[in-house]
């Protein structure tokens, strides 16, 4: 299975001024608030996975939404926030969209190409089978000294996403809150894998848990 475990972004790099074929390019607009009537049933699944929905976010709060043509997807972010761009081992392409000044709080968007052998996302197993898969895999708990403890929260899959949410810990450090959408699609040669993950440090929950859950939720291929 390809691996989600890696898609931490705690330094994400400045975004280039002259694109390279990895440089994401995008374009932002502001998002406007949606009425109840207008609101598809999948706007409504998506606050159901995790208690928020993107027509309703707060104008005042200032967001904005980055849409990447290239990569085919588009999120909502605070006005405020800044964007990085860059490359990894084995990463087609790493986003990151971070608060200044606040390096542990960020969400990144990890696309990575795909083996012939998984067609859909429903080749990784169940939305329940991948998250214990994935959290299985970071726990280390077990070990003597023991490693970070990783713990499933939730769980669940939605308008043909899979929303995973858990926590990771080293022994005598603060607890990180993890929220993560998981998504396919083709680009017309082969299939990628779409890594949402936003985090926040669990002492800094009030600060920075509602513009992370709002980034995360509004995640759309398009």
């Amino acid at each position: 299975m390809a691996s989600v475990a890696s898609v931490r972004i705690l330094s994400p790099l400045p975004p280039r001024r002259s694109p390279t074929p990895t440089y994401v390019k995008g374009t932002f607009c502001r998002c406007r608030s949606i009425s109840s009537s207008e609101k598809t049933p999948s706007d409504r699944t998506t606050r159901d996975a995790f208690r928020v929905d993107c027509g309703d976010l707060d104008l005042q709060e200032s967001f904005r939404t980055y849409e990447d043509e290239a990569n085919k997807f588009r999120i909502t972010i605070p006005g405020d926030w800044s964007v990085g761009a860059g490359e990894a081992d084995g990463i087609k392409s790493v986003t990151a969209f971070y608060p200044e000044g606040a390096s542990d709080s960020n969400v990144s968007v990890v696309i990575t190409g795909l083996g012939p052998d998984f067609t859909r996302l429903e080749s990784f197993g169940s939305v329940d089978a991948f998250a214990e898969s994935l959290v299985t895999g970071l726990d280390r708990s077990w070990r003597r000294p023991p490693g970070v403890a990783a713990k499933l929260i939730n769980s669940r899959a939605a308008n043909g996403l899979y929303y995973i949410e858990y926590t990771l810990q080293n022994l005598g450090e603060r607890r990180r809150h993890l929220l993560s959408v998981i998504g396919m699609a083709s680009n017309g040669w082969y299939n990628r894998l779409y890594t949402v993950t936003g985090q926040f440090m669990e002492d800094e929950s009030d600060k920075y848990r509602s513009q992370i859950e709002k980034v995360v939720s509004s995640f759309r291929l398009i």
